[in-house]
């Protein structure tokens, strides 16, 4: 059975949104084919977008990240485009209108951001076939729809290389949000740096089961502090976790953008999320009637994944540690999965000379070695 069926997203925010008009001014891992019935824009006439987000824009975190890429996009693409975001849409009724009606209202291009959008975006999708539609971290396609998704295990790698040189206690705090795939990946792949670079810590891993929810955030920090924890990182949007160690005196690493200003001393770093080039490239596209279906998952070499900059408290020689690991990952030459890869149980599920695939990637259930505790049952 695909385990991503198993994939349980809840609502995000309520069933209010808003509605704003701006006007400003990859490389596929799987093609599929051109849309066909897709209709090249009007000449002179500005290409218009829509995006759909899950909760407001806020000025940190997932659905800023994407709101950053919008803006880039217009900068890049000036009175070509004309865009448009819908915020605060949850992932049930909602979602399937707010979706439809940017379809009625003109736009040909049409970003919807978060999972629980994928069904709601197959299913307005077949009733226009002249819009293209591009869906964040889905999986299922159709001839105007594509997916889109950043290789964070590439930047949660180097935060957890960092954290295996900085932590003193040789425990190390992760707070998921869902025990899905796609945070089991980032999970693992962060302890397979924390290994590299110091193969006696330990990662110790609470979930919240939310996406952004400080208070459980903040209270799943303070109980990894208490066994023992002096490095938190997350998987969570808030700047609670954050804030936690600036005030315990402990580091932490941010995550979907630079989450600094919620603890200077404590920030190591954030893995951060780059959709500028990638809304720019599709929009070109679009406008050139050379759009194709792809399912698009990109790293740090095609710029839709990153680092932002490091805390300087970070010894020199790590940094230049970090950054030629950084370099591998761009060239191609390192994969956050190299073999040898062990489970918990340390039965090698990567042989060396080998790398995780994408697919395994994709449907990952299992922890690597150096992670304590149990995936919850019945949720990845």
């Amino acid at each position: 059975m695909d385990r991503r069926n198993f994939l349980k997203y809840v609502t995000l925010a309520g069933s209010s949104f808003t509605l704003t008009s701006c006007i400003q001014g990859k490389n596929s891992k799987l093609q599929g084919e051109v849309s066909p019935s897709a209709s090249p824009v009007a000449v002179n006439e500005p290409l218009k977008v829509g995006f759909v987000y899950a909760v407001p824009v806020g000025d940190f975190g997932w659905t800023y990240a994407h709101d950053l890429g919008r803006r880039d996009m217009e900068a890049n693409l000036q009175d070509k485009v004309k865009t448009t975001f819908v915020e605060n849409v949850n992932e049930g009724a909602d979602a399937q209108r707010v979706i439809r009606q940017l379809a009625l209202d003109g736009n040909k291009l049409i970003f919807t951001t978060s999972f629980g959008y994928m069904n709601p975006t197959i299913k307005v999708a077949k009733d226009f076939s002249d819009v293209v539609f591009e869906h964040c971290r889905g999986y299922k396609r159709a001839a105007n729809v594509g997916t889109y998704l950043g290789r964070f295990e590439e930047p949660r790698y180097l935060t957890g290389m960092i954290a295996g040189k900085m932590t003193q206690s040789n425990v190390v705090g992760f707070i998921g949000a869902y025990p899905i795939p796609e945070g089991i990946r980032g999970i693992s792949a962060f302890t397979q740096g924390v290994r590299l670079t110091n193969p006696q810590a330990k990662v110790k891993v609470l979930w919240v089961q939310s996406w952004y929810d400080p208070a459980k955030e903040r209270e799943a920090a303070q109980a990894l502090v208490n066994l023992g924890a002096d490095v938190l990182t997350q998987h969570t949007d808030s700047g609670a976790v954050v804030r936690l160690a600036q005030e315990k005196g402990i580091y932490a690493f941010g995550y979907n953008t630079d989450m600094s200003k919620f603890g200077q001393q404590a920030h190591l770093t954030s893995t951060i999320n780059k959709w500028g080039k990638f809304y720019t490239d599709k929009a070109l596209a679009v406008m050139s009637n050379t759009w194709k279906s792809q399912e698009v998952w990109d790293g740090i070499g095609q710029g839709m994944v990153d680092i932002s900059p490091m805390n300087q408290v970070i010894p020199a020689d790590v940094q230049q540690l970090v950054n030629a690991k950084r370099d591998e990952f761009i060239q191609g030459t390192a994969h956050p999965f190299d073999g040898p890869v062990k489970d918990q149980k340390g039965v090698v599920q990567v042989p060396k000379g080998k790398v995780l695939d994408d697919q395994r990637q994709l449907l990952m259930d299992w922890y690597v070695e150096g992670i304590e505790g149990a995936i919850p049952k019945g949720k990845a």
